[in-house]
């Protein structure tokens, strides 16, 4: 889950303490282009206050007006729909013809908001089922391939902690992809024991520093299938330590710098620490996207642009990218 919307259930529950009306609308099917994905989430009080988003604005200024003309007081869950035709898509600022699909549920005490916050809080991932027809909820256990579903009876949705990113080494390529990570809401933390790199950390607030050794430090996150591990160090001593560990675990991306060269030199190395051939598979090396990048910050790009595209469920070649044995130079051609 994003901040912004631990954000939402966070206020939610606030404005529920102090006795508000709150709606919370939730998108649960998009078609086309459109500004939110599936799962995003706002809510409205009974004042026209807002927090989170479902839209670029347009379809938050609506649900206002009919806040003021009395059309959220709402007994039950209901859905509609932004975007139906052309002309509620310019309306909306809905791109390229895209329509919107929004649950409505007026919360309540029995909305179980702050039992699902206490969970997320905790490190749980839970399953919330609204039931349409009489807005009852349930919490429970959420599987690891659990995505939002919606049938018009129900909608189910997931809830837990933010994403997880560890960088192995603490060098300059590792600041720009810990920069950039914290702006896509990734829960940052860097591991690096040589303490000669970890001047200048200061300045990337909001990731953290630690100075373990990377095995230990994997072992001890418990990473999880919300969790990414990008090794940064081309030293084989710290790196390769860090990813025979985060092999073994459900992390959703396990990546490595360096060319195609060495990292099959490293496949061939992982086999002695008894990994299966299916677990040094998943090993994401040479780490990136091809994106002709050249510079440090083009290189973070190509690297979270994999990230994203896996945590997003699409289907991307392996080793798409030769860096050299340089984290400041990047061989786009055929891969050695």
């Amino acid at each position: 889950m994003e901040s912004c919307e631990l954000d939402v259930l966070r206020t939610a529950r606030d404005w529920l303490a102090e006795g508000r009306r709150v709606v919370m609308a939730t998108v649960v099917r998009t078609w086309g282009s459109s500004p939110r994905p599936p799962g995003s989430m706002m809510i409205i009080r009974d004042d026209g206050q807002v927090a989170g988003s479902v839209s670029g604005g347009c379809i938050e200024d609506d649900l206002i007006d009919r806040l003021a003309n009395h059309e959220l007081e709402l007994a039950s869950p209901a859905e509609t729909i932004y975007g139906a035709n052309a002309e509620e898509a310019r309306r909306f600022g809905l791109p390229c013809g895209g329509s919107v699909q929004i649950v409505l549920e007026p919360l309540n005490a029995g909305s179980a908001i702050d039992e699902l916050l206490a969970a997320i809080e905790g490190g749980g991932v839970l399953r919330r089922q609204l039931d349409m027809r009489d807005g009852l909820v349930t919490l429970g256990p959420s599987a690891n391939d659990d995505t939002l579903h919606y049938d018009g009876c129900t909608l189910a949705t997931v809830h837990g902690p933010r994403y997880r990113l560890l960088i192995i080494g603490a060098g300059q390529l590792s600041r720009y992809l810990a920069a950039m990570a914290l702006m896509l809401d990734y829960q940052v933390t860097v591991c690096d024991p040589r303490i000669e790199y970890h001047e200048g950390w200061q300045q990337i607030p909001g990731a953290e520093l630690s100075a373990k050794m990377p095995d230990d430090l994997v072992t001890e996150m418990e990473l999880d299938a919300r969790s990414a591990v990008v090794a940064l160090t081309h030293d084989p001593k710290l790196d390769d330590l860090g990813l025979m560990e985060a092999l073994r675990t459900e992390a959703f991306y396990v990546g490595a710098l360096g060319s195609r060269r060495n990292n099959d030199a490293r496949r061939q190395r992982l086999l002695e620490f008894e990994l299966s051939a299916e677990q040094i598979a998943r090993l994401r090396g040479p780490v990136g996207l091809r994106l002709g990048a050249l510079t440090p910050p083009e290189i973070v790009v190509s690297i979270l642009a994999e990230m994203t595209a896996l945590r997003r469920g699409v289907s991307v070649p392996d080793g798409m990218v030769d860096w050299g044995g340089s984290t400041t130079q990047c061989r786009t051609a055929a891969h050695p």
